[in-house]
C-alpha cells in the first residue's frame, strides 16, 4: 500500500479545498469524496495526445495535484485511495467491469474504485467514473437507493458479484459490475496501459472531459458539451473553435491543456464529433 507523504496530503487538501478534520470518519469520507470530483476533473488528455499514463502514486499526484490536471479513474481512484489509507482509513483497491448501458454484455476488468470499511459498515468510493461519477461514498448494502447531491444509485448483489446501478429518468441503469476481491498493482497497471494505448479504446480516440460544477454535471465529448441541470434538463451545445475548447477546458474544467489550443483542437476536428461508439470489451 502507497502511503503519501505529509506535503503531499497537505498540497492535496489545498487542490481540493478542504481544510476540515481528517480522523477517518464516515463524515471526512463523504466531505472529500464531494470535493474530490468537484475540482479535478475526469479527462482523457494523455490517451487522446499518444502520451503514457503513469499510475506510479508519484507521478499521479504531480499530474492531478501538482499540474491542475485531471485523469481517469486508475489516476483518480489511486490518489483518492492513497489520501484515505494515509488519514488511516481501512481501504482495499477493487476492479470493476464496465457495462454502462449494456448489463448483459461480457465485460473485461478495466475500472479501479475503492472499497473503504468503517465503523459503521463498508462503503464504496468512487471518483473517477467520468459524467455518472458519485459525489457521495456509497453504503454496500444491496437494494438501497441512496441519493447523493448529484444523483441517486444503488447497489445489487447476485452471489458474490455486485453492481452499481444510477437512477435515470424512467428506470435504473447498471454502471459495473464488481466483486469485493482486492487486485494487486500489477493488475491495475495491464487495465491502464491497454486502456490508455490500445487504437479502440474510447480514451485514444476521443476527448473525454467530466466535471461536477456547482450543482451540475458538464462533460465533453471531443466537440460537444453536455451541461445537465438538477431538474434534468441537458445543454448540448456544439464547440465550434480553438478558441471555445480552450475557454470550456480552461473556466468549465479547471484544466491546464499540455498542448497549445489550435494543436489539441486540430486533434479533435480529427476524431468523430459524436464519441466513438464502446467495443464490448471497455466502457
Amino acid at each position: 500500500m502507497s502511503i503519501i507523504s505529509a506535503n503531499q496530503l497537505a498540497a492535496y487538501f489545498r487542490r481540493i479545498g478542504y481544510s476540515g478534520p481528517t480522523e477517518p470518519s464516515l463524515a471526512v469520507l463523504s466531505r472529500l469524496h464531494q470535493q474530490h470530483p468537484s475540482t479535478m476533473a475526469f479527462e482523457s488528455l494523455d490517451p487522446f495526445l499518444g502520451r503514457p499514463v503513469q499510475l506510479d502514486a508519484g507521478a499521479v499526484h504531480a499530474k492531478l495535484v501538482g499540474a491542475r490536471r485531471g485523469g481517469y479513474c486508475h489516476e483518480h481512484n489511486l490518489l483518492f485511495h492513497d489520501v484515505l489509507a494515509t488519514l488511516g482509513f481501512r481501504v482495499a483497491a477493487l476492479g470493476a467491469r464496465v457495462v454502462w448501458f449494456d448489463p448483459q454484455r461480457d465485460a473485461p476488468l478495466t475500472h479501479r474504485l475503492t472499497l473503504v470499511d468503517l465503523p459503521q459498515g463498508r462503503f464504496i468510493a468512487d471518483v473517477g467514473f467520468g459524467a455518472q461519477t458519485p459525489t457521495a461514498p456509497l453504503r454496500l448494502e444491496p437494494m438501497l437507493a441512496q441519493a447523493t447531491p448529484h444523483g441517486t444509485y444503488r447497489i445489487m448483489q447476485t452471489s458474490e458479484e455486485f453492481s452499481l446501478e444510477m437512477r435515470l429518468t424512467d428506470r435504473w441503469a447498471t454502471m459495473y459490475r464488481f466483486l469485493l476481491e482486492p487486485l494487486p498493482p500489477l493488475d491495475f497497471e495491464i487495465m491502464n496501459w491497454y486502456m490508455s494505448t490500445h487504437p479502440n479504446s474510447r480514451f485514444t480516440q476521443n476527448l473525454i472531459v467530466a466535471r461536477v460544477v456547482g450543482e451540475r454535471r458538464v462533460s465533453l465529448a471531443n466537440r460537444k458539451l453536455v451541461i445537465r441541470a438538477p431538474d434534468g434538463s441537458v445543454d448540448e451545445p456544439i464547440l465550434r473553435s480553438a478558441a471555445d475548447l480552450a475557454q470550456v477546458l480552461d473556466e468549465v474544467m479547471g484544466l491546464e491543456i499540455p498542448i497549445t489550443a489550435d494543436a489539441l483542437w486540430a486533434r479533435v476536428t480529427g476524431a468523430n464529433s459524436a464519441i466513438t461508439p464502446t467495443p464490448r470489451w471497455q466502457r
